[in-house]
């Protein structure tokens, strides 16, 4: 269906442009509670954020407008989306909302909701909230008012609950943990987890100050962290977005970890053994050479479109319990009723404790094949893949690959691109394909 305002991941853009005003988000509050108060639950909404400035903002004008809905509000202050989740579905609540533009620069922000049982909202019912949006506001009666109070336990229920997904007779005593939180929303509960669990942990990223989140750290820029890493004899570094839900890890190499090579590691320590028969879901940007290790395996690969509501989709319809991102996306469903960035790295850690192995051996059974992806801005609206020359491009890359690798051209459902993927077995090939259909879609934006 057709949406005029919700992405791939809720409604993000530039803070005081198109629709990320006050105004706006107001009347968004406002549509939202309508909606999730149907959705089951005991008619509270939960509201989370990260630790952008304009957090404070959004979330005063989100509070006034679930109030005027007849909605009472739980403010939980800075919390990762999976912990938001968690929290909505735990405490009973009718869903919750996340104040985050994830691991985009300060700013940037987004409203994004979650259902009664913690899952991101189907399509039908944001679209619910975008009809909504188009009519006018009233308010409900001042008897009926909606109330807000802030819940002052919102961490540390959050904290025990991610340890709960460790298992008891393991620890982390002995391993030396970098922990980069990107100054974002987890820059104090990751570090109490793992360093709670026995590891040493060595911090990165807790000082956020409203401007500095994602800014050269994180799960979208590890290289930072892997040079920390090797400088201080680490035995893995762990590296979370601005909201908590994805992941990236660095082996004691300093070798970066990225979400193909996490599900390979998840499927290959414990799938196999914990749901034989079920399979790992990717997407489309997926790397070939997960699919081919997964073989191996004996473990069926199914690819989803990019963005992880899509991945659970058909985790659910399928009754498997793995799949992610490249990005750092991971569901286990049987851990988290989300993309959990700690849960993830504890999955990963239980693996290693529990083998005695590195992670850098954990991942030695996958081979990934070359993949460039380069990110071409877009000027206008115009959808540049149906112009004859990119698709003349995009025919000749893959007449060249002849069968040994993939060609993908993506808009991006958060930002303002086009993603150019190729991959391949020939690295260098690979760099020259990509780049040359880049210069072909830059040409026509």
């Amino acid at each position: 269906m057709s949406r005029k305002y919700f992405g791939t991941d809720g409604i993000r853009g530039k803070v005081g442009e198109s629709v990320l005003t006050p105004e706006f988000v107001l009347k968004l509050g406002w549509a939202a509670g309508k909606v999730l108060r149907k959705n089951g639950g005991d008619g509270r909404i939960l509201i989370g954020k990260d630790t952008r400035i304009s957090g404070y903002m959004f979330e005063s004008a989100l509070e006034a407008g679930l109030a005027s809905a007849g909605v009472n509000i739980e403010l939980l202050g800075p919390m990762p989306t999976p912990a938001i989740a968690y929290l909505t579905q735990t405490l009973r609540a009718s869903g919750g909302i996340v104040i985050s533009a994830s691991h985009n620069p300060y700013y940037d922000n987004g409203i994004k909701f979650l259902s009664a049982n913690g899952a991101k909202l189907p399509d039908e019912m944001e679209q619910a909230i975008e009809d909504l949006l188009s009519q006018p506001m009233d308010c409900v009666d001042s008897s009926i008012l909606g109330k807000a109070v802030r819940l002052k336990d919102a961490s540390g229920r959050y904290i025990e609950f991610c340890k709960s997904k460790f298992p008891d007779e393991l620890s982390l005593n002995g391993l030396k943990i970098v922990v980069d939180c990107a100054n974002g929303a987890a820059y104090q509960i990751a570090p109490a987890v793992f360093s709670e669990l026995g590891a040493k942990v060595v911090r990165v990223g807790t000082e956020p100050n409203g401007f500095n989140i994602n800014q050269d750290c994180g799960a979208t820029k590890p290289q930072a962290m892997a040079e920390l890493v090797v400088e201080h004899k680490a035995d893995l570094g762990i590296a979370l977005d601005g909201d908590g839900d994805r992941v990236m890890l660095v082996d004691h190499l300093g070798e970066i970890v990225d979400g193909d090579e996490i599900l390979y590691i998840l499927a290959s320590t414990r799938l196999i053994k914990e749901a034989p028969g079920t399979g790992v879901v990717g997407t489309v940007m997926s790397n070939i050479g997960l699919e081919l290790a997964l073989k191996e395996l004996g473990i069926e690969f199914r690819r989803a479109n990019v963005g992880d509501r899509y991945v659970m989709q058909i985790l659910e319809q399928e009754g498997w319990l793995l799949g992610g991102e490249t990005s750092g996306h991971i569901i286990c469903r049987s851990k988290s009723p989300t993309g959990d960035g700690i849960v993830s790295a504890l999955q990963v850690l239980s693996g290693m404790v529990g083998l005695g192995k590195t992670l850098h051996e954990l991942k030695q059974g996958m081979r990934k094949y070359p993949q460039i992806m380069i990110n071409v801005p877009l000027a206008g609206k115009t959808n540049p893949c149906h112009h004859a020359s990119v698709k003349k491009a995009v025919s000749d890359a893959e007449q060249t690959l002849n069968g040994q690798g993939r060609v993908l051209l993506r808009p991006s459902g958060t930002e303002p691109l086009l993603r150019v993927m190729v991959e391949g077995r020939d690295a260098d090939q690979v760099n020259q394909l990509a780049k040359g259909i880049a210069e072909v879609v830059a040409g026509v934006c």
